[in-house]
């Protein structure tokens, strides 16, 4: 078993970086200015039109643009990635992305619910520390922005969308999927993207549109994929590895650095899922 999750272990991780990738280029558009709804359209929009030649899409599968659990999965995403877009106008990059880990718990306890995957008792109570990471980050009632609420509801959106993805990976090949939720996020978002349209354009903020366009589609599309032979219980730990891409992106690109409390709720953050990764290697 080891030797199977291995590769698509690395996947998830690859992933996560490019997903990152996007969410930091996603920033320099709403920081600078750029409204997070047409930000988030256009990640949709381009990654759609990028997909399409090469997603072999045929008359037949059609109505899996119908179907109410692509409708309901593509619903989760688009609200995911606008509430994490609005998060990262006012807040760093690191702290917004340790909010959002509050996902893996719902994509835990949701596969268990919803796909009847097995609980054990230290896994759960690892994802519960974790957690509590989660609120050292966000300061409920002591300090909480709208911003990090933003990014709290984010990662209830996401977690969601894992679960959901992990219900219908199996029926779906990973193109279409990716390509249902782009196309759809698109048609959503349009009349969003219209009313807030930008007045003023840069080169700058051309490269940053394509890169988070693109990051998001390349990590999802790896994400589809690694869903198809892991088990969401697994894909759960290795989400928590977008907390180290953020905090080097931060750094480097917008000199952010957590505060103390924020640095210890993501230090216990990713250790809590590195301990819940080395469980579920060993099946337990």
């Amino acid at each position: 078993m080891p030797g199977q999750t291995l590769p698509f272990a690395l996947m998830v991780l690859a992933a996560m970086a490019c997903i990152v990738l996007g969410d930091t280029a996603g920033k320099i558009l709403t920081s600078g200015g750029i409204s997070p709804y047409f930000t988030a359209w256009g990640r949709f929009a381009i990654a759609a039109l990028a997909l399409f030649p090469f997603a072999g899409l045929r008359r037949a599968e059609l109505p899996v643009f119908a179907d109410r659990r692509v409708l309901a999965r593509a619903a989760l995403i688009v609200c995911g990635i606008s509430a994490i877009l609005t998060a990262l106008r006012t807040e760093p990059i690191a702290n917004v992305f340790g909010a959002f880990f509050v996902g893996p718990v719902v994509a835990y306890f949701g596969s268990a619910l919803l796909l009847r995957e097995r609980i054990t008792a230290l896994r759960a109570l690892l994802l519960l520390i974790g957690f509590a990471g989660v609120l050292l980050v966000v300061k409920p009632g002591f300090g909480m922005s709208p911003g990090m609420g933003f990014a709290l509801l984010a990662g209830l959106f996401y977690g969601s969308y894992l679960v959901a993805t992990r219900m219908i990976a199996g029926d779906y090949r990973p193109r279409l999927l990716l390509l249902s939720q782009l196309v759809l996020g698109a048609l959503v978002l349009t009349p969003l993207a219209l009313l807030n349209w930008p007045q003023t354009w840069s080169g700058g903020f051309t490269i940053a549109f394509l890169l988070s366009a693109l990051g998001s589609a390349v990590g999802n599309y790896l994400l589809l994929i690694a869903s198809r032979h892991l088990p969401a219980n697994i894909v759960a730990p290795l989400v928590y590895s977008q907390i180290l891409w953020a905090m080097l992106m931060g750094l480097f690109i917008f000199g952010e650095w957590p505060d103390g409390l924020a640095l210890l709720g993501l230090a216990v953050i990713l250790t809590s899922g590195l301990a819940g990764l080395r469980l579920a290697q060993r099946g337990r």
